[in-house]
């Protein structure tokens, strides 16, 4: 879907002013994400406390099932949405500025694309950004930009958060190819309206959207009592969890069906229908793993262990 065979290489207009959603391309935009969301019910609650947009929406980033969402939580206004290259790359140029996307090349700082965010507004369309920038790895929230306060000050409109439960669980990032019928939820909130965005400080803002957006998929799974009972839930979790809790070998970790095992000790977790990892007496939660391994890394950098080693192709010069 990716795969970007075009031949011209002239860079891309970043510049370029965004537009409102074509009309013609709403049916198919809602229309389309009411049934890709249909096997999940879909709940979503609204607490807007009366403000009309347009809105600063800040939302959540689990999955790609949130590309559906937002255009659902929104209904029936129109937004621009913050997209990353990728999907003009994929979708083409007409139709991805058609659908509201203004384009950000990812985790690069680039004023053009606040200045679009401005122009999106004055065109009195609402501006939804993801500010995690990528699916969630392990099912809790990924670090936001600190900027996010200053971005709300400089909008100078109601800030709405847009938060989402179940998207990781569907499809999680290790394993997007199969998809668990979970329930999900989703929440549109005003957070600021514009007179409590005058009187609040950019620090007061981040803090408070960090908040917002905080989430820990798991946690949520158990404290709603989800069962995933696909018999192939835990494939794909080694690529997270690559870092042998018992070994303490990377990159020696395999998954099947439901277990998680080590290929260089024999050390092997099964994961239960509620997303723990079990092993004997043993009890892991996948994001405590995921966080271990980040501050083992760090660890390693300190001490100057931290390496990859991996096989890398060359080519000759013509």
């Amino acid at each position: 879907m990716l795969n970007n065979r075009k031949k011209d290489m002239t860079p891309f207009p970043m510049e370029k002013a965004p537009v409102k959603q074509y009309p013609f391309l709403l049916p198919v935009i809602w229309g389309g994400s009411w049934l890709m969301t249909r096997q999940f019910s879909l709940k979503i609650t609204r607490r807007l406390r009366g403000v009309r947009p347009p809105w600063l929406v800040v939302s959540t980033h689990q999955g790609f099932s949130d590309y559906y969402i937002a255009p659902l939580a929104l209904f029936p206004h129109r937004a621009n949405y913050v997209s990353d290259m990728e999907g003009f790359a994929a979708f083409g140029e007409w139709l991805y500025r058609g659908i509201g996307c203004i384009g950000k090349r990812r985790y690069v700082p680039d004023y053009t694309v606040v200045k679009n965010m401005k122009k999106a507004v004055e065109n009195r369309q609402s501006v939804v950004v993801f500010p995690e920038s990528r699916h969630s790895n392990a099912g809790v929230t990924a670090r936001i930009p600190s900027n996010m306060g200053k971005l709300a000050k400089l909008m100078g409109i109601p800030v709405v958060t847009l938060t989402v439960h179940g998207s990781y669980l569907a499809n999680p990032f290790w394993d997007e190819e199969h998809t668990r019928k979970t329930p999900m939820e989703a929440k549109l909130e005003c957070v600021y309206t514009r007179e409590e965005l005058d009187g609040a400080g950019e620090d007061e803002i981040q803090k408070r959207i960090e908040e917002a957006l905080s989430y820990d998929e798991y946690a949520w799974q158990w404290e709603k009592r989800i069962r995933i009972t696909a018999p192939g839930r835990a494939e794909g979790l080694h690529k997270p969890l690559y870092r042998c809790r018992a070994c303490q070998k990377s990159f020696e970790m395999e998954s099947e069906g439901a277990r998680l095992f080590c290929k260089a000790c024999g050390a092997e977790w099964e994961m239960d229908e509620y997303g723990r990892l079990i092993r004997e007496k043993e009890c892991l939660r996948i994001p405590a793993w995921y966080e271990w391994e980040r501050e083992e890394n760090t660890r390693l950098q300190f001490v100057g262990e931290y390496y990859y080693a991996g096989a890398v192709k060359s080519r000759k010069n013509r």
